[in-house]
């Protein structure tokens, strides 16, 4: 897990070559694995292969999304508020798991941040995913998930890296 965690890094360039439907319902199952508060289960996810429709949430928010459009698979990760009061936490865990599964089937993967993002001076990020999936009003929307097979190289985090000086042990500032 250390290893996997090690050369896991945020992706924002992907090969034009689609997973396998057989890779992204491993995803799916990861997601649907995750833990959640109580086993309230929360959270619902979109999976999105539509090149038109990916091209349009990429577009969700005013920053941070514009990668999306070339990826071949986008995973909106939702959560019904009135299942759990740690919905954000529990659609958190499932996005999560989603990008270190993917690490490990030899995808790329990056969080788009959509709840409490702006898609402009008018709208949220979040009405404007919810109208562009049909969403109803009733679920939110934490995040997207982007996923493809990597068209980048970045290197695996180092030990030297690591902010151990965020570490503390017993009290807050002793230091580890």
């Amino acid at each position: 897990m250390l290893e996997l965690l090690t050369k896991r890094r945020s992706i924002r360039k992907y090969k034009d070559e689609v997973p396998p439907r057989e890779v992204v319902d491993k995803l799916v199952k990861a997601a649907l694995l995750s833990p959640t508060s109580k086993n309230s289960r929360p959270w619902e996810i979109v999976v999105v292969d539509d090149r038109e429709i990916l091209q349009k949430l990429s577009r969700a928010k005013d920053y941070g999304s514009t990668f999306l459009k070339n990826a071949p698979v986008g995973i909106v990760i939702l959560a019904d508020s009135a299942k759990s009061d740690v919905w954000v936490e529990d659609a958190s865990i499932a996005a999560t798991i989603i990008q270190l599964t993917a690490e490990d089937l030899g995808l790329g993967s990056c969080w788009i941040q959509i709840r409490k993002r702006m898609h402009d001076g008018n709208k949220t990020a979040e009405e404007c995913v919810k109208e562009i999936l049909g969403i109803p009003a009733n679920i939110n929307v934490e995040a997207i998930v982007a996923l493809g097979y990597p068209d980048e190289i970045k290197e695996p985090h180092s030990e030297e890296s690591l902010p151990y000086e965020k570490v503390y042990r017993n009290t807050y500032g002793n230091k580890y």
